[in-house]
């Protein structure tokens, strides 16, 4: 890979990174259908003043500017990590020298074209949760494609070189999996507006075992419609979103826990230094969940927390490229 697309796809992963973050402030500050028009707003490709009231979009939801400018920024970062994400498969696509990237490049735009996709139908189908949730996920795996392309790539250059350790790779292979079904759980949790259910901790409602309603809370398809703020389910529902949210973090936190002390016991120093730093994500992590729950979910602490999952993410994809021997090896 030259150093061109290299430095290219560093900005892209940092991009990513923001569109993660305000995405996560749109959705919990309500304004996930600011605009409830795609891909732009009241028919404008900037946020009006005034919506003229033969505008059919109206019907919908009245304008209000601070959540429709909320979802625009949104959109703007999203676009142009989608124009980034082009241009380096176009340049990839230009140098017979870089077929080895040319696939990992062309499968990235696709996904960030299935992204955008994701995206109108978060706004056209009304915020439903499972689509809101498949973005989330979607946004993620683009960030970690996109770490993983640099961790590999910059190698040949001397950067971050790994030396391989794959005693550890079935366990970092797990960390990964099971901490991305604990961030479909919390994006769950959050698009339907069960991170309250339980307002105490470490009981919900007083008890270690409230009244539970899964089979409601977990129907898939459902919708929240166009008043979605404060979600649609009964109060049993929610808890057993919640519930399952806060057992899941339990499992997380101590494979993750497992994999970083293993990690740091390695011996190998870039793996130590990734184990150190997947541990203090991990406690911080605990500690903005547990701060959700005894604050009411304040805003920053909530994006703060969305936020942290990704880089806690992008920790582990780390240590799976340090599991892995280094190209330049032979592997």
């Amino acid at each position: 890979m030259s150093k061109s697309i290299l430095n290219l796809a560093r900005i892209a992963m940092i991009l990513a990174f923001i569109v993660i973050v305000v995405g996560a402030y749109t959705r919990l500050s309500d304004a996930g259908l600011g605009c409830p028009d795609w891909p732009g707003c009241y028919g404008k490709l900037i946020v009006p003043e005034q919506v003229d009231a033969g505008n059919e979009n109206l019907l919908v939801r009245p304008l209000e500017q601070a959540k429709a400018w909320k979802e625009m920024v949104h959109r703007y970062a999203a676009s142009s990590l989608g124009f980034l994400i082009l241009i380096m498969a176009v340049m990839t696509w230009a140098k017979s020298s870089l077929s080895g990237v040319r696939l990992f490049a062309s499968a990235l735009l696709v996904l960030v074209i299935f992204q955008g996709m994701l995206g109108m139908w978060t706004v056209t189908l009304l915020l439903k949760p499972v689509i809101v949730m498949a973005h989330l996920i979607g946004g993620l795996t683009i960030l970690s494609l996109l770490c993983w392309m640099i961790l590999r790539q910059q190698s040949q250059y001397g950067i971050f070189v790994s030396v391989g350790n794959r005693k550890l790779l079935p366990l970092v292979v797990t960390a990964i999996a099971v901490l991305a079904l604990q961030i479909s759980l919390g994006g769950w949790t959050s698009s339907n507006y069960a991170a309250l259910a339980c307002p105490d901790f470490p009981t919900c409602q007083g008890v270690w075992w409230p009244n539970m309603d899964f089979k409601e809370g977990f129907i898939l398809w459902r919708g929240l419609g166009v008043d979605y703020e404060g979600g649609v389910l009964l109060g049993a529902a929610r808890t057993a979103i919640h519930m399952s949210h806060r057992i899941g973090a339990i499992i997380t936190f101590f494979i993750i826990f497992i994999v970083a002390i293993q990690a740091i016991r390695s011996g190998i120093s870039q793996l130590k230094l990734t184990g150190i730093f997947a541990l203090i994500l991990l406690v911080a992590q605990v500690s903005l969940g547990i701060a959700n729950v005894m604050l009411s979910i304040p805003l920053p602490v909530a994006v703060a927390h969305n936020g942290v999952a990704a880089l806690l993410l992008l920790s582990l994809v780390t240590m799976l490229h340090h599991c892995l021997p280094d190209k330049r090896s032979g592997a």
